[in-house]
């Protein structure tokens, strides 16, 4: 299965990577890493995680306040958004559709 990223969740995760790495040396890299790890479990259970709503569904990093928005269509993962759990929560509903 792959996936792909929404433009603005792609730009999103690497504004997040740019301030973890502004933080600290090396914590960008870290706070990616997180993310893809959420992005492989995601691909190896989609059903598995939170359901939000209809085909939506999130998935938390472990380490860091984030959360991967995705909805799963045929065999292909689309993200909708790599979340600061610490925003407004609706802010990336916008891109459905």
């Amino acid at each position: 299965m792959k996936y792909t990223f929404h433009p603005d969740a792609e730009a999103e995760f690497k504004e997040a990577i740019d301030y973890y790495e502004q933080r600290r040396y090396g914590l960008g890299y870290d706070f990616s890493m997180e993310v893809y790890s959420a992005i492989r479990r995601i691909i190896q259970n989609p059903k598995a995680w939170t359901k939000l709503e209809d085909n939506l569904r999130r998935c938390l990093t472990e380490r860091f306040p984030y959360g991967v928005i995705y909805a799963q269509e045929d065999d292909e993962i689309y993200i909708l958004a790599v979340m600061n759990l610490r925003r407004n929560p609706d802010y990336w509903k916008d891109r459905i559709g």
